[in-house]
């Protein structure tokens, strides 16, 4: 008896996060056809001939986002036989992180929609096993903030500690005490000061400050 070859695509998705207004955020895309019209996906599809998976990743972001400089990063290989009624396909996931003020939400013939949903406040079911893809992202970034710098791809370019607190206390769904907060990031050296001060606001002008590196980097110890 001849042995069956059945045919495997592979594909990437992507969690792509942002902080706005103390509320973490997923992009997610509205389908159009079916057997998801209508259900609500992460942004991703599969792999070009030729194409290597970051570059995939990347571009899946730079399409919906306009995006290329943030970080992103592999996270994991979804390969349940019955997670896509179209055939075999396998899923390598990723998460990346944005800031809300720099992106252009993009859209295509593809999609009804574009726009980004609270992570507590998904629009149902979503497509796919993206659920299971999203709670893993979701699980990685808390972790990954609190022994990396990667919070910088979340923030502009210059913020003040409060704002920095409050990305902190987004992501990790948790209040932190500012005293301890400050001489934590003081004690870690991962932010300096920009030697400017915030405009605009109705209370006494807060210094500015930034990320010492733009880089990825690890902490010997967990920062929180």
């Amino acid at each position: 008896m001849a042995n069956k070859t059945q045919q495997v695509l592979v594909a990437v998705d992507n969690c792509i996060f942002t902080v706005a207004q103390g509320r973490l955020d997923v992009l997610l895309i509205q389908m159009k056809q079916d057997p998801f019209h209508g259900v609500w996906a992460l942004p991703g599809g599969l792999i070009d001939d030729g194409e290597r998976l970051d570059g995939a990743a990347s571009r899946v972001l730079e399409e919906q986002t306009g995006l290329r400089d943030v970080y992103l990063e592999q996270l994991y290989s979804f390969d349940d036989e019955s997670r896509d009624p179209s055939g075999r396909v396998v899923s390598i996931a990723y998460f990346s992180l944005v800031q809300r003020d720099r992106l252009e939400l993009k859209t295509t013939d593809k999609y009804k929609q574009v726009r980004f949903w609270g992570v507590e406040g998904l629009p149902g079911k979503l497509a796919y096993d993206h659920e299971t893809i999203l709670d893993y992202a979701r699980a990685r970034l808390t972790a990954k903030i609190q022994y990396t710098n990667v919070m910088w791809s979340l923030l502009p370019e210059k913020f003040t500690l409060s704002e920095l607190q409050a990305a902190y206390e987004t992501v990790l769904s948790r209040r932190l005490d500012k005293r301890n907060f400050r001489k934590k990031v003081s004690s870690l050296g991962i932010v300096q000061a920009s030697g400017e001060r915030s405009t605009g606001g109705r209370h006494r002008p807060a210094m500015l400050y930034s990320f010492t590196s733009r880089e990825p980097e690890a902490q010997i110890v967990e920062i929180f």
